[in-house]
């Protein structure tokens, strides 16, 4: 399965000098630059403050299904989806409600996306409980079960530990044929991995080639004990890429980044993809190369809608149309 070739995730709202009357005009062009220019899907992600990775708490953030709905009538190709939404804070049969009205409103382009949620102050602030890692595992696995029945069957009865639905009915039907893909985030070897080869359609990992092989074997394993064939998984990894016309101009972009994301050089190099174009496609194979179906990436300037499209261009070129055109 190929969920996306290549995606384009705005992470942040920050743009200096745009007012907030004016910010969701400024997004909708970075998405349309990225279709344009090639990028096969658009990603944003599900938090109501600022990530510490990112910004500060106190940056702009956009709620991500109100987002998304308004990129779906600005933008006509590419998939949308929030990577991830965190199953604690939506009732899964909400959520699966959601995500079906996106995809009707988009015409077939919705996916669904789900984390076990991570962000502890968040919930605080918003007065969610944070439950402990276990039971987070949990509702994600059983928000997995109940957005497949409301999006094949049409309705969802569900009794789990966690969660619970007693004939959640789904009208409308989801446009894509059998519902928007489910894609899992994350890496956890025990658990997450496991979620997706039982439940999911594609999961979205971190890390080097090294690394992505490694979870990617995992993976591997987790399907051939649930009796799945793992070619049926679609498989992303977020990061950011940074473009520059030489190495040392991408250099210089990079130490931008890691000083605006409180980045160490370990942490960045196993994150970001940096280098002149040769160099860029070069790790981009490499990627590939460890097992990945497709690439999903962020900027530090998602405003640049000059290096976006130079970006977006740089990929089609070197890998071939995205895999939207298929679906046009």
């Amino acid at each position: 399965m190929t969920l996306t070739r290549f995606g384009f995730q705005i992470p942040s709202f920050t743009y200096p000098g745009v007012a907030d009357a004016d910010l969701f005009d400024t997004v909708a062009a970075a998405a349309a630059t990225a279709e344009e220019s090639g990028f096969d899907s658009l990603w944003v992600m599900d938090h109501f403050h600022q990530i510490p990775a990112v910004g500060a708490a106190d940056e702009p953030m956009l709620e991500a299904y109100t987002l998304l709905g308004g990129l779906a009538a600005r933008t006509r190709s590419a998939r949308l989806g929030a990577l991830v939404t965190g199953v604690t804070y939506r009732n899964p049969a909400l959520l699966a409600k959601m995500v079906t009205t996106l995809d009707v409103v988009s015409g077939g382009r919705a996916v669904c996306g789900l984390g076990a949620a991570w962000f502890e102050a968040e919930h605080a602030a918003y007065g969610y409980r944070f439950p402990p890692v276990a039971e987070r595992m949990d509702r994600l696995a059983e928000a997995a079960q109940i957005c497949r029945a409301m999006f094949t069957d049409g309705e969802a009865s569900f009794e789990g530990g966690r969660h619970r639905a007693d004939g959640a009915l789904n009208r409308p039907r989801p446009v894509t044929p059998g519902g928007p893909p489910i894609l899992i985030g994350g890496g956890g070897e025990r658990r997450t991995l496991k979620v997706v080869a039982e439940h999911a359609d594609a999961c979205n990992v971190f890390g080097d080639p090294e690394i992505v092989r490694h979870k990617m074997a995992v993976l591997d394993e987790h399907c051939r004990r649930a009796g799945r064939d793992p070619a049926e998984i679609a498989r992303t990894r977020l990061g950011a890429l940074v473009l520059g016309d030489t190495a040392a101009s991408a250099a210089r972009i990079g130490a931008d980044l890691r000083a605006a994301r409180g980045m160490d050089m370990a942490k960045y190099r196993g994150y970001a993809v940096e280098g002149d174009a040769d160099g860029v496609v070069a790790q981009i194979r490499a990627l590939f190369d460890a097992g990945l179906d497709g690439l999903i990436f962020n900027m530090h300037d998602s405003a640049d809608l000059a290096a976006i499209a130079a970006a977006g261009s740089l990929l089609t070129d070197a890998f071939g149309p995205a895999a939207s055109e298929s679906r046009r």
